[in-house]
């Protein structure tokens, strides 16, 4: 079992437009915190699309969580404003990007709990209910609050509390959320965080389902072996900046494009040989490819192991008029590729110079793989 003094960290996963959830986000994580030892973080979901004046609003400093970092935490709260009965689009979105956790078992028994803004409060227990499926579909343990509250709460104006989860009827008259809404999602937070502390004292214990029948029954990954061999750790698979997905499969390819983005900003950025070095261009040539295989991981369910072959690469190069060592730079992709995946990784290729490439990015790849 975990010793019973360590820190019990919850995530706070909240997506707004106009801050409603915001608040209902901040209430949850002060219920969080009154229990002792339990540490709160706040973090939103990337936008499809940018938030016009999103830096000027009061939750604009709050950061982006990425997919696989829900791993880390012994407890997830997650709130949005309802969409025609369901969670938003951009939540919606990102937790289409689990896939892997989900093979990987990565939230199994941990707890979650879902609160939700809805303007006129039509459809926000449906809302809450068909977010549920989704948790339950990762094995999650599903936290609610039932009546906690409801006896507290002033009934002569509109409410939005549920007994599936805190939520606050943000069109309704008066300040929103109300005192009302933010009290209970303070007890859903603080329940949540029990919860929690259970998880975390037992997580460690061995599930029977998990002890392997033989040794030899136990799957050792060859790809994710490689890249240990390789000191080789693949970044977040980026998310989308626009209305469009990192990955698409039809029939066993799967179709991917990626520049060279680490940590959210373009690495070595601007037109090669006058802005950017030939080695800061392999070094940027390096990063695409990198992305690239954390997007195939993606598409491949957690395990590249299902990787059959690659296919096709094409790289596209900020380039001068005139610039003909296009082959040179895309050879850090193509040896990094096959010396990752061996005989699997050879690959047919094309190299273009470009006037111009998105995000000032010195490099893009598309990749086509073929997968089991």
């Amino acid at each position: 079992m975990t010793d019973h003094n360590s820190e019990i960290k919850v995530l706070v996963l909240f997506n707004t437009e106009s801050g409603g959830t915001y608040k209902m986000a901040k209430e949850i994580a002060a219920g969080v915190e009154k229990l002792s030892g339990a540490k709160a973080t706040l973090k939103q979901v990337p936008r499809i699309k940018p938030l016009e004046n999103e830096a000027r609003q009061a939750f604009g400093n709050i950061p982006y969580a990425n997919i696989n970092e829900l791993a880390e935490y012994d407890g997830i709260a997650f709130g949005s404003a309802v969409h025609f009965g369901n969670m938003s689009a951009d939540m919606r979105y990102f937790l289409d990007q689990s896939v892997g956790l989900w093979t990987a078992h990565k939230l199994e028994g941990k707890p979650a709990t879902v609160f939700m803004s809805a303007g006129s409060g039509a459809g926000r227990e449906g809302a809450i209910l068909s977010f549920w499926n989704t948790l339950a579909v990762h094995g999650m343990t599903i936290v609610s609050p039932g009546i906690m509250g409801a006896s507290e709460i002033d009934r002569s104006i509109p409410q939005g509390n549920t007994v599936f989860g805190a939520s606050s009827l943000s069109g309704a008259t008066g300040d929103r959320p109300s005192k009302g809404e933010l009290h209970i999602a303070a007890l859903q937070g603080y329940a949540l965080a029990k919860a929690a502390k259970g998880y975390q004292l037992t997580k460690t214990e061995t599930s029977p389902a998990t002890v392997p029948l033989t040794p030899s029954s136990q799957k050792v990954s060859r790809i994710e072996a490689r890249l240990k061999e390789l000191n080789i750790v693949l970044p977040a698979a980026p998310a989308p900046v626009g209305n469009y997905t990192p990955f698409r499969i039809s029939g066993k390819q799967v179709f991917i494009n990626q520049i060279a983005l680490k940590a959210g900003k373009v690495e070595h950025p601007g037109i090669i040989g006058t802005e950017v070095t030939e080695e800061q261009a392999k070094l940027a040539t390096r990063q695409t490819l990198l992305n690239v295989l954390a997007v195939l991981k993606q598409a491949a369910g957690g395990d590249l192991d299902r990787v059959k072959q690659a296919v096709q690469l094409t790289g596209f190069f900020y380039t001068p008029a005139g610039y003909t060592k296009h082959a040179v730079l895309m050879n850090e992709a193509s040896n990094l590729l096959v010396e990752i995946l061996g005989g699997s990784g050879m690959h047919t290729r094309a190299t273009v110079g470009a006037s111009s490439l998105p995000m000032n990015s010195s490099v893009e790849i598309q990749a086509i793989f073929e997968l089991e």
